[in-house]
């Protein structure tokens, strides 16, 4: 997801420092030093805001002068589903991997330019007519919703909004119009509510980088184990660091949101309830079960091959996906950008 610009400003960069225009040659990328990506094309590409297609396809690596001097190593196995399996599986986990790379490739469904019509098997549907919604929530958070319902008082923490000193003098007119009530009311992608409520088992995500070596990063998952007046602590429940108990205090944070007119910045912990996350935090992350709910269906590539990717095993993911009329169905959109693939 990370867009070209980065790594060419990185060659260059590198290139200054380590060849000082004489010792190698200048068609060498990265100073003659060797770097090595990981990713997946099949993935989510870069995130453009208002973007189109040709420019989200534009910005991704494989579009960069850097790819011709790149060679490319491929992964063949399916690691997330092999490990741990019993060998009498291995039939049908190895077809459920060639399923998901053909989701990823777009090799199924109709002919269409970057978006298909697609059917799911109906093993990996929620079937429960009466009231889907609760079966996949029941299906997906059975221990933590258990949890949630113990005793307990819930606790109200309130962020402190106010204008950034580096904005100019507002007038009375803008002091109105940039109160704390307003600013206080601001709900920004990336940015802590002003009300955060939180109860003892629930669980969170955090949304800034604290500690990378501890796993305390943008995404992590956590429960809460301790409500104080200054500090929260919370046990990490995802990636590499499962059971680490850690420290979050309040933090500083400004949003990078460009359509907000003006600079503020809230203080406030940096969580937010985690019962479900979007398709794009998702990635990267290794679940045991993941309830796919498709209200509306996907709208850039390689999304519904994350969110499907995401489980260790078959019987690991459940999808409810809705029509146009609001009523439960086995097909949905499949967005795949077959160009990035040209360079491949």
């Amino acid at each position: 997801m990370v867009h070209k610009h980065a790594f060419e400003a990185l060659d260059r960069t590198m290139s200054d420092v380590f060849t000082d225009g004489r010792s190698i040659r200048s068609d060498v990328p990265f100073g003659g030093k060797v770097f090595v990506f990981g990713g997946d094309f099949r993935q989510i590409l870069p995130v453009i805001p208002n973007g189109t297609r040709q420019q989200i396809v534009c910005a991704s690596l494989s579009s960069s002068y850097i790819w011709s001097k790149c060679k490319l190593l491929r992964l063949t196995k399916n690691m997330r589903l092999t490990i741990g399996a019993d060998s009498s599986d291995m039939d049908s986990i190895r077809d459920f991997a060639k399923w998901l790379l053909d989701i990823g490739e777009g090799k199924l469904g109709d002919d269409n330019d970057g978006e298909a019509i697609i059917e799911i098997p109906d093993d990996l549907l929620i079937t429960d007519s009466s009231d889907p919604i609760q079966s996949l929530i029941d299906f997906v958070y059975p221990s933590i919703m258990q949890q949630f319902r113990n005793p307990g008082d819930a606790k109200e923490y309130l962020s402190s909004d106010s204008i950034c000193q580096t904005e100019q003098m507002l007038d009375s007119f803008q002091e109105g119009l940039y109160s704390t009530e307003n600013l206080n009311a601001l709900k920004i992608s990336g940015l802590p509510n002003h009300r955060l409520v939180l109860k003892v088992g629930v669980p969170v995500m955090l949304l800034r980088n604290i500690d990378q070596q501890k796993g305390l990063c943008n995404g992590t998952r956590l429960k809460i184990t301790f409500l104080g007046k200054r500090v929260i602590e919370a046990e990490v429940i995802s990636d590499g660091n499962i059971g680490t108990r850690v420290f979050i205090p309040r933090l500083n944070m400004i949003p990078s949101d460009k359509k907000i007119p003006f600079e503020f910045q809230r203080r406030q912990f940096p969580l937010s309830v985690c019962f479900a996350m979007t398709i794009n935090k998702s990635q990267g992350q290794s679940l045991s079960k993941v309830g796919l709910y498709l209200k509306d269906p996907v709208f850039t590539h390689g999304q519904l091959y994350v969110a499907l990717s995401r489980v260790k095993t078959r019987e690991g993911v459940k999808i409810l996906i809705f029509d146009a009329d609001g009523k439960p169905t086995n097909k949905t959109s499949n967005v795949v950008y077959k160009e990035v693939f040209g360079s491949l």
